[in-house]
């Protein structure tokens, strides 16, 4: 058995430079090649686990440069990182945020409905990340003028979203077809909790949006209730909603939008518009 291990390790090693070879192909003239199937992995992850992320200490210590280089330059002194933003863009910060963003679908969609808007998916799995950045990389390097102003980071949104955002700075936050965690005992899970949605309210301006969209009425249910509840968030009537550009977005551009689509299924949309706290001096 041990004389074997020695060609177990080669053939492993040969795989692993096979595999970090081909993922990066250029997409251009290898399409067929830059797909989904490549990087397919389990549909959700758990975010309770240590996933041994990187994160900053607070947002004015996170490098934009590497994500939106056309909008951040960085330079290093004395040891320290320093960003700076072009001389076009002062003063630009991350407005979308879409929180599992999957295969980023929806990133791609309204990169160039909101081209001068920054738009930023948080993902927690490490192929579909992966993924996500190739995708960006490709169509940067097909439509150099386009798709610089959105970027995906691997990140667990239910713990480090302050560590990203100031107080409101986003105006659009996105859940679309989270993981529905069925089991009553996994329900603390869910993306959408009381004390989540504070975490988000703080992150999100007065009068940004939240739109929440999945294909299971429990869950549904679930977070009308507790965003109904929450005295910061008050429900957009529907036919308000309709008139919104991004909401057909919302429903077929993700990867899950389009598998519902595909099997007839139901969606169940949920759109709330982040309202002042009255006890506060909030703009």
């Amino acid at each position: 058995m041990s004389a074997k291990l020695p060609q177990v390790n080669s053939f492993l090693l040969k795989i692993t430079c096979f595999w970090s070879n081909f993922r990066f192909i250029n997409n251009e003239t290898h399409p067929n090649l830059f797909q989904k199937r490549y990087f397919r992995q389990r549909a959700h992850s758990n975010p309770f686990s240590d996933h041994y992320l990187e994160y900053p200490l607070s947002p004015a210590h996170m490098d934009w440069s590497t994500h939106y280089p056309k909008f951040f330059t960085s330079k290093s002194d004395n040891n320290q990182t320093l960003v700076t933003q072009s001389q076009s863009s002062i003063q630009k910060k991350v407005e979308f945020a879409d929180l599992g963003c999957g295969y980023g679908g929806l990133l791609v969609a309204l990169s160039t409905l909101f081209p001068d808007t920054l738009m930023l998916g948080m993902e927690i799995r490490v192929k579909v990340e992966d993924y996500v950045r190739e995708r960006i990389n490709a169509l940067r390097s097909q439509y150099p003028e386009q798709y610089q102003n959105v970027s995906i980071i691997r990140m667990n949104a239910m713990k480090f979203l302050p560590n990203f955002f100031e107080k409101g700075q986003l105006s659009k936050m996105f859940f679309l077809f989270p993981d529905p965690h069925f089991k009553t005992r996994k329900h603390k899970a869910r993306i959408i909790t009381a004390q989540l949605l504070s975490e988000y309210a703080y992150v999100l301006r007065v009068g940004g949006i939240i739109y929440t969209i999945t294909d299971v009425k429990d869950l549904n249910e679930w977070m009308v209730k507790h965003l109904d509840d929450h005295p910061l968030f008050e429900r957009i009537p529907d036919d308000e909603v309709e008139k919104d550009p991004v909401i057909p977005h919302v429903r077929t551009a993700t990867e899950e939008g389009k598998k519902v689509e595909r099997n007839n299924g139901d969606k169940f949309l949920a759109c709330y518009k982040r309202i002042a706290d009255n006890d506060s001096s909030e703009d």
